[in-house]
């Protein structure tokens, strides 16, 4: 709600990673990811705007997705209607990226430098008449990606295929790995905690 990406302290305070963008507001900066060497990966839809994209305390004319890395914030991609859930293959040759909007999927080549290229739709959800929207996304050891959509949590193969749907008591809207075997996914909804065991473990940083 306050534009900007920040880090939780151990100690309580509230450190600034990122906040304008060319002198300008962040939007509402929503999910994120690290890379391995330490860079910053985040979408910023306008979810955190009373009134969206027509706002008036909206300061950039699109929803991107950024690369923060060394300090300097890079754009990736200002291309989506509602850039949300993000993750990386466990290689990191890949970046995946959702719309909650248009109810898609896209996946990106990351480039050597931290920049991604050729982006293509890697799934598409918006025929689904349940519902739910894209959301939260996490990937396991064997690169399937877990991502919310209509229905539950779907289950994706690395070359896009639809594995099968978690059911989920309420519609979910983000997830992550847990315990010490990384096999417990843990489902957040709007009034509930959920959580599902399974056979393989995540990617956790």
């Amino acid at each position: 709600g306050n534009g900007a990406v920040e880090r939780l302290e151990k100690d309580g305070k509230r450190t600034v990673l990122a906040s304008k963008y060319e002198g300008k507001r962040l939007n509402s900066p929503n999910d994120l990811a690290y890379k391995s060497d330490g860079s910053l990966y985040f979408t910023d839809p306008s979810f955190g705007f009373a009134k969206g994209d027509q706002d008036p305390r909206k300061e950039l004319p699109f929803n991107g997705v950024y690369r923060l890395a060394n300090g300097k914030l890079q754009l990736l991609s200002k291309d989506f209607k509602a850039p949300n859930g993000i993750a990386f293959s466990p290689d990191e040759k890949y970046l995946y990226v959702n719309d909650s909007v248009a109810k898609t999927y896209w996946r990106f080549e990351v480039k050597p430098d931290g920049g991604i290229a050729n982006g293509k739709v890697f799934v598409d959800m918006s025929a689904s008449k349940e519902d739910g929207v894209p959301d939260g996304m996490k990937v396991d050891q064997k690169g399937n990606i877990y991502g919310t959509g209509p229905g539950g949590v779907w289950i994706l193969s690395p070359e896009g295929k639809h594995l099968g749907t978690i059911k989920a008591p309420e519609d979910p809207a983000n997830l992550a790995w847990g315990d010490n075997d990384g096999k417990t996914l843990y489902l957040t909804a709007r009034t509930g905690l959920y959580k599902i065991r399974l056979n393989i473990p995540g990617v956790r940083p």
